[in-house]
């Protein structure tokens, strides 16, 4: 019996590792996503919002948070993982601050709702509800700090990445339903 526990404990020691391995790596996706950058103003294309859906829809709510809480508490130190030449927790009180501070919530959202079901179009349901609660949290935080008009703030913000951002959900949830399928 004792041998059993023993198992057990390794068997989850191995799984907090393999855990916090993938909650790590998610955040370093993140930061290779803010890399790939278009610079628009006032918010520059990037493939950040691709990885935050794919940590969500992998991890699970709780990891798929805690790796873009990850990510953000390595840009707040100052480290140069968001997108453009600001760093420091000064990026997340800016006009695109909303964004950022959205994608522990949106991965969080997509996590739980991938769960339900295994159909494409529901996979694709979860992550673009994930989607428009980073639009959501942006276009407010950007209008609040920088532009001072929703329809300015709706159209710089979120309008103007609706193209973009849907071959980015599209390419997101094929990745996570051909991946799945594949390994479990």
């Amino acid at each position: 019996m004792k041998q059993v526990k023993t198992l057990s404990l390794e068997f989850t020691k191995a799984t907090a590792l393999t855990k916090s391995i993938w909650v790590v790596a998610f955040a370093g996706l993140t930061f290779l996503g803010a890399k790939v950058e278009i610079p628009t103003q006032p918010v520059p294309y990037t493939l950040q919002t691709m990885f935050v859906l794919l940590s969500g829809a992998f991890l699970g709510p709780y990891f798929g948070a805690l790796s873009q809480l990850f990510y953000l508490a390595l840009g707040s130190v100052g480290l140069p993982v968001f997108a453009g030449p600001v760093a420091g927790f000064a990026k997340l009180l800016g006009p695109t601050g909303g964004y950022l501070l959205a994608f522990p919530v949106s991965a969080f959202v997509v996590g739980y709702l991938v769960r339900f079901k295994d159909s494409f179009i529901w996979i694709l349901f979860s992550m673009f509800i994930g989607l428009i609660l980073i639009f959501t949290f942006g276009t407010i935080q950007l209008n609040l700090v920088l532009i001072y008009n929703w329809n300015e703030a709706i159209k710089s913000g979120f309008l103007i990445f609706s193209f973009w951002d849907a071959l980015k959900l599209i390419a997101s949830a094929s990745i996570y339903k051909t991946l799945k399928i594949k390994h479990g």
